[in-house]
């Protein structure tokens, strides 16, 4: 009987493992995401989970720090990036690479790949080399690259755009994945084929090599490494009680030159082989694990330990089930001032050709942007937000066409219902002249058939049908030829 039990532990996840479950179920309660096809626009998106998570995965109901954190200094021409370096500055102090090893999804997808059958790679020189490689890589396509367009005024978060395999998996293939998105699919290019080629080698080279992702290219496991020495929860060493048997370093998968180094994910690993106890898991002077078939501790110390650990769990739970109702719960549209209930229903879908349907969008500057007030004008309707990089880049020609044009053309850029920054703040750094209002419930651009896919162009002639429909970036001389015949 003993044997069979202990035959069916083997199967069971370890308490690390749950944590790694639980962590991305938290990061990505907004379920009823990958049953719609669509992205979670709640209020905790402006916030940051710890670890490696896409904005864009359907699931996701906050934001990923290394994106926010590229965001941020792309727009530090308005204002300084203070929340996102504090919030870093906090899990790094509280945590530090412990979140790699425990909260951090994009690793807990690494080591399920690694435990497939095959060849495996051993730590070596090289390897040891290669994980330097993240440091590069984060100071030039998470602070450099960002920092020089966002002086331009073209926010790129470039790690994001050209490398990150976790937005590649998490974002492009599960929005991609849905049936209601298959229109996307026409609108992928050379940077998407780019991107996914990089995932597929990514995850490929996890098969053969521990958290190859981790150890060697990923930004964030950068930043929670300079904190190595002064995080308060990691594993730490007894030196008087280390006896330099070798033994935590043959256990480590990583690249450590010793335990919790800034190669440290604090995975434990090195705790069940210490024969002396001289490493433990603490949160400053609290032992949250130890080596206890040496360590032994005694029946109060284990009940007290039961007792925080049954603490613990409860809290998570009760967590994790708030998370799931607030993320699931159906959506409300907030009070859009002066618009009245009529107009809010939309026809879903409208295409070239058809008379598109009246709408009204509150505007930034407090007033109301209402289709029909421009009835007999051609109609422009922009769909932008601040975080899409191509939208920025195009809007100096919807505010030079609405100068050129303006008795005759009416030009309108609306933001997208996902909000990542204060948007007038923004607005007032720049000096456009065009109208510009907020798409609060989405169901603007959806009205036009659009989705979370921008930059949208719509152009509407002066009887009010649709003449163009399109995503994607345009220039000045395009708009100018889509228009010119229209006022003629």
């Amino acid at each position: 009987m003993a044997k069979m039990i202990n035959r069916f532990r083997k199967f069971l996840p370890t308490k690390r493992r749950l944590i790694q479950l639980y962590a991305a179920l938290l990061s990505n309660a907004h379920a009823k995401g990958f049953v719609s096809g669509e992205i979670f626009t709640g209020t905790s998106k402006a916030m940051c989970v710890p670890g490696l998570n896409c904005y864009s995965c359907p699931g996701a109901i906050a934001a990923c720090p290394l994106g926010a954190l590229q965001n941020a200094l792309a727009s530090t021409g308005a204002r300084m990036p203070y929340y996102v370096l504090g919030v870093l500055m906090l899990f790094g102090l509280t945590l530090g690479r412990t979140i790699c090893g425990f909260l951090c999804p994009m690793g807990l997808v690494q080591e399920m790949l690694h435990k497939l059958p095959t060849p495996k790679v051993r730590k070596s020189r090289l390897t040891r080399a290669l994980s330097w490689l993240k440091y590069m890589l984060l100071a030039v396509f998470v602070v450099i690259l960002p920092l020089w367009h966002g002086v331009k005024g073209l926010p790129l978060p470039a790690f994001c755009k050209y490398i990150c395999p976790a937005g590649t998996l998490e974002g492009a293939v599960a929005l991609l994945a849905h049936p209601d998105n298959t229109g996307m699919f026409s609108m992928l290019g050379g940077l998407f084929t780019s991107k996914f080629v990089i995932m597929i080698v990514i995850l490929a080279a996890c098969v053969f090599a521990y958290r190859a992702f981790c150890r060697f290219l990923c930004p964030l496991g950068a930043i929670y490494g300079l904190f190595a020495r002064i995080a308060v929860i990691g594993v730490k060493v007894e030196q008087p009680k280390c006896v330099d048997c070798g033994a935590c370093m043959a256990a480590c998968p990583m690249d450590i030159r010793h335990v919790g180094d800034h190669e440290c994910i604090h995975c434990t690993a090195c705790i069940g082989v210490c024969p002396t106890n001289a490493i433990t898991l603490r949160a400053g002077r609290i032992i949250l694990k130890e080596n206890e078939a040496v360590s032994k501790p005694v029946p109060s110390v284990q009940k007290n330990r039961r007792t925080l650990r049954l603490a613990i769990a409860a809290a998570a739970i009760i967590m994790l089930a708030g998370a799931l109702w607030y993320a699931n719960q159906p959506a409300v549209a907030p009070d859009a001032p002066d618009i009245p209930a009529a107009e809010s229903a939309i026809p879903i879908g409208a295409e070239v050709g058809m008379r598109a349907a009246d709408f009204t969008v509150p505007r930034y500057d407090g007033r109301v942007w209402r289709l029909s007030d421009h009835r007999g004008k051609v109609v422009v309707v922009n769909f932008w937000a601040t975080w899409c990089g191509p939208c920025v880049k195009e809007l100096p020609f919807f505010d030079r066409l609405s100068a050129a044009y303006g008795q005759d053309v009416a030009v309108v850029a609306i933001h997208s219902d996902l909000v990542t920054e204060d948007v007038p703040a923004w607005l007032a750094s720049r000096s456009y002249t065009l109208p510009f209002a907020l798409d609060e419930t989405g169901d603007v651009i959806r009205a036009f058939g659009g989705s979370a896919m921008l930059p949208q162009t719509v152009i509407i002639d002066r009887q009010g049908v649709i003449v163009s429909n399109r995503v994607g970036s345009v220039d000045y001389a395009a708009l100018e030829a889509l228009v010119l015949p229209l006022l003629n």
